[in-house]
């Protein structure tokens, strides 16, 4: 009998464990190369002062996952669709204009840390035309796969090896969090919520927030929940589902990551103004030695690889929600809007600057439009027209203090990039931020407006 019972609990666990996967989408795109860089950068840049922020971005990734999987299990629709039916069309094609913008620079930026990591990789082994190792062409190469790939939905099994490599590179940080020399007492100053001085301070906080609290990710959420098929009497497992990834998989992998960083990098005098991929690779030189480099170039590549994926599709996914159209390669019009974004991608090659960088940048830049993403989820979840069961106060209030952080975290950075509007990415990063505030600003007086209405 109590054999019985424990093949039946087994059982239960195994099925209950092979449901999970939808928001594990949502965290392996986050765990992707920009939250990498920006992960090794704030490591490299402060040590362990920015640690709060790490412990942070995981919890509330967590929320933020949490209440998007509520709007899609309640609704049964997509986000874009939702907002349509219950905002109007404008605010549902701003919602689509942020997070295109959004994916777009991210999709250029990854674009031109594949191009790069593949040539640095091809010039390492001294073998191939001088030519294997210009970025740009790889760049167009990469491109073409993508486009080809994903168009004709071929492109999983490079998905598939690009996770393999991602893994053994993460399982190599954890180990590597046990043997490098972590200064405990550094680290729990790191927990005391403070941006260190500098424009640089407010750029890495942004970007490493961002990684997990990103506006793609927000998005996307309500439609993996539709694409698995669950619904409101999924939300148990569901809930699960965000916790484990965000809170345990991603949070274990940020901060494995982080801490081995800020242990190695600076003792190491790296520059984290020039960083590369070659400087990285040191933190796993204690548990990888001389086929470090190899090891996190090769994570490096798959990062790149998985999280180009899953980005490119979130365009074509939020237009053809908008539009109307089937999300599905059968539609000649989103396979061509897919094939399109892929091979647009390739102008990330040609981009000045280093990747680690621009990486930082691009999850800085990201959270500026999460904000508005996050009011969106917000407003629909407290409306009874929209959802049978509105928010609990407790959602509310993570929703509340999630919107605040990013809006004080973003703004930071904003108003950093105010120093230096005269140049053009400053100047289109407080632009965007300015959109932005108006279309919060405004959301807000509609949500006064209905409440006062008696909606």
């Amino acid at each position: 009998m109590a054999t019985e019972r424990r093949s039946v609990i087994l059982g239960g666990i195994g099925t209950y464990l092979e449901r999970l996967g939808p928001t594990w989408l949502a965290s392996a795109i986050a765990a992707g190369p920009a939250t990498m860089a920006s992960l090794l950068v704030a490591g490299a840049s402060f040590g362990y002062a920015l640690l709060w922020v790490v412990v942070l971005s995981a919890v509330l990734g967590t929320v933020g996952q949490y209440l998007a999987m509520r709007l899609g299990l309640l609704t049964e629709a997509g986000i874009v669709s939702v907002a349509e039916r219950h905002l109007g069309s404008g605010w549902a094609w701003v919602l689509v204009v942020d997070a295109v913008v959004a994916a777009g620079l991210a999709q250029l930026v990854i674009m031109k840390t594949l191009a790069e990591v593949s040539a640095t990789i091809v010039a390492s082994t001294g073998v191939g035309a001088a030519t294997a190792t210009d970025p740009r062409l790889w760049g167009v190469a990469w491109a073409v796969i993508l486009a080809l790939g994903l168009a004709g939905g071929g492109y999983r099994f490079a998905e598939l090896g690009a996770k393999l490599l991602v893994s053994v590179v993460v399982c190599a940080f954890v180990a590597a969090a046990f043997v490098v020399p972590i200064d405990s007492a550094a680290a729990a100053r790191g927990l005391a919520p403070a941006i260190p001085a500098g424009v640089d301070g407010a750029l890495v906080a942004a970007g490493v927030l961002g990684g997990a609290v990103h506006i793609t990710l927000l998005t996307m959420q309500s439609y993996t929940m539709r694409a698995r098929g669950w619904t409101a009497h999924d939300a148990d497992v569901a809930t699960v589902d965000v916790v484990t990834s965000m809170i345990a998989a991603f949070g274990i992998f940020s901060l494995s990551v982080f801490l081995v960083a800020a242990s190695v990098l600076p003792a190491a005098g790296v520059d984290p103004a020039t960083i590369d991929g070659i400087q990285a690779a040191r933190t796993l030189g204690p548990v990888a030695g001389d086929y470090a480099t190899w090891l996190f170039l090769g994570g490096l590549l798959g990062a790149a690889v998985s999280t180009l994926g899953g980005n490119t599709i979130v365009p074509p996914y939020l237009l053809a929600d908008k539009l109307g159209w089937e999300r599905s390669t059968d539609d000649v019009r989103y396979r061509a809007v897919i094939a399109a974004v892929a091979l647009a991608s390739a102008l990330g090659a040609f981009l000045e600057g280093t990747f680690f960088q621009l990486l930082v940048l691009t999850l800085a830049f990201g959270l500026v439009g999460t904000p508005f993403a996050i009011a969106v989820i917000l407003f629909l979840l407290n409306d009874p027209d929209v959802v049978p069961e509105t928010n609990s106060v407790p959602a509310n209030v993570g929703g509340l203090v999630l919107f605040a952080v990013a809006v004080v975290l973003a703004g930071e950075f904003v108003q950093d990039e105010l120093a230096t509007v005269t140049e053009p990415v400053s100047a289109f990063v407080v632009a965007f931020a300015a959109a932005m505030a108006l279309a919060i600003v405004g959301l807000g007086g509609r949500y006064v407006r209905d409440c006062v209405g008696g909606r």
